[in-house]
Parts: C-alpha cells; structure tokens; sequence
C-alpha cells in the first residue's frame, strides 16, 4: 500500500478518518494524501452566487477561501499525532465528489479512507451525499468510519455477499485487506423471506467461492432476516465484529433508484467501519 486518500471536510467524522488513515499508514508505510474541497463555488460563479461583500472581486474572495483551506489544513498537519507518517495536503474549488474521483485516478490511491455522518428518511432517499457516491463509484477501496477506529484492534471482518457475482478483484482486495490487518473473516449470507435459498445450496456457493479464492481464517455464516441491510448489520453486533466488508455495483440512475444500494444503506446506518470495494466489469 503506498497512497490513503483522505477527503476532508474539517468534520468531527472526518477528523476520525484521518487519524484511522495515519495509523494504517504507520502500519504500511504509506503516504497520506489529505484533500479538501472548497464546496459549492467555482471560478466564474461568483456572479451566480451572489458574490461576496460588495467591494472584494471574485479572485480576491477565491483567494480568501483558498487561504483559509490551506490554513486550516496545516493547523491540522500540526497536531503532534500525525507526524510520524508522511501527509501530503492539497485544496481545491468545487464539487468533491468530482475531485475525489480524480484524485483516486491521479495519485493511483489503493485507499480512500473518509468520515461519514450516515443519513436517513428524506435525506438519506433524496439528497444522498459525495460519500455515497465515493463508495458506489469508486476505483480503489473505500473505507467510511463514523467513531474512532484503530486498525490494530481490528481482528475480526464480517463479509456479506450473495457469493454468486463477488469478481476476483473484490476477493484479491478482500485477501489483501485480511492479511494486513490480521484477521479473521465472517463470510456471511443474509438469507430474507423474499429471496429465499435452502442452506446446502448457500453453504455448496460460498465454499467455492473459498476455494477459488485460496481463502484461509475464515467462518461460514447464514443469518436470517428481513432485509439484507438488517441481517448484515445485526449479523455483525451478534459477533461483536469490528469492520464490515461488501462489494458494490456501481449502478446509477433509475436502476440504482430502484433497487437501492445495500452497501449504501449499510454505510448510512452501520456503527461499524465499512469497506467497500466495487466489482469490476
């Protein structure tokens, strides 16, 4: 692992997810790359924003943001905890989501690492957030933490999948993942009323998806519940595990509005860390 992407936005959340990012780091020897986004404004928007008081220009009142990001970064930087890694900070103007996604490209990041306050009712169904959309969209590994996390305390993995469509390159990050921090996998299958499969026919799929995969230090697991967002979330406080892991799919648009995201749902409502990594096509 040699890059942890860290979006932040100076939140409590995101606070968390540097100091899990910078004890990973201590771990591997990685590079921690701290981005923050000046939200909501662009060149050339200032017009359309109504501007700023009215005897400061455009360039001046950018400057002014840009200023206070960079100022804000290094206080952060300064804290006597993160020094022992090496953190890289960088700002930018405009929508975060957009430039999270570059920089994952740009700076070939093998993690993104990143607080989550979690949503729920109208907001979590109408407005969703940039953490969701790094999740769903993402090309490396993301891991959302809402608490504290430290990685050496991690021993114990909860994986939920329906292990039918799980592609080799979840599976490798998975391994990697495993073997890092050291610990034991829960493969698990949410088994719900309304898409119901006999326990030999679960059992038979996931052990060969173990054997496939040359998995070790693991269990096999069929919960029972409602939905699979419940079962995984209930599932993983029944075991007392301390991360969850899921694939995603990456769907947009009126299919992703249809069906919904389990692995969205989960990170909005998990205490738990999750981890995320999208299946490939």
């Amino acid at each position: 692992m040699k890059t942890i992407l860290v979006p932040t936005d100076f939140s409590k959340e995101a606070g968390y997810a540097l100091d899990a990012a910078v004890n990973l780091a201590a771990k591997t020897g990685a590079q921690v790359l701290l981005l923050h986004v000046v939200e909501g404004f662009v060149q050339g928007s200032f017009a359309t924003q109504g501007g700023g008081p009215e005897d400061i220009s455009e360039d001046v009142f950018i400057k002014k943001l840009l200023d206070k990001g960079k100022n804000d970064l290094s206080k952060l930087v300064a804290r006597g905890n993160l020094e022992e890694v090496n953190i890289i900070t960088s700002i930018k103007l405009g929508n975060p989501f957009h430039h999270i996604a570059r920089d994952i490209l740009a700076s070939e990041a093998d993690l993104v690492i990143m607080g989550s306050k979690g949503a729920s009712g109208y907001e979590e169904v109408i407005v969703g957030s940039n953490t969701e959309r790094v999740v769903r969209h993402s090309k490396c590994p993301v891991i959302t933490v809402k608490y504290p996390v430290d990685f050496n305390q991690v021993t114990d993995i909860v994986f939920a999948a329906d292990f039918i469509e799980t592609e080799d390159n979840v599976a490798a990050e998975l391994k990697t993942l495993q073997n890092l921090l050291d610990a034991k996998l829960h493969l698990v299958k949410v088994d719900t009323p309304g898409n119901f499969e006999n326990s030999r026919t679960i059992k038979k799929r996931i052990h060969a998806f173990v054997q496939k995969h040359h998995l070790e230090n693991y269990t096999i697991e069929i919960y029972n519940e409602s939905t699979e967002e419940d079962g995984i979330i209930y599932f993983a406080e029944d075991i007392d595990a301390d991360m969850i892991a899921l694939a995603t799919h990456g769907r947009t648009g009126l299919i992703h509005l249809l069906s919904g995201s389990i692995a969205e749902d989960v990170v909005n409502h998990a205490r738990r860390p999750v981890w995320t990594c999208g299946i490939l096509n």
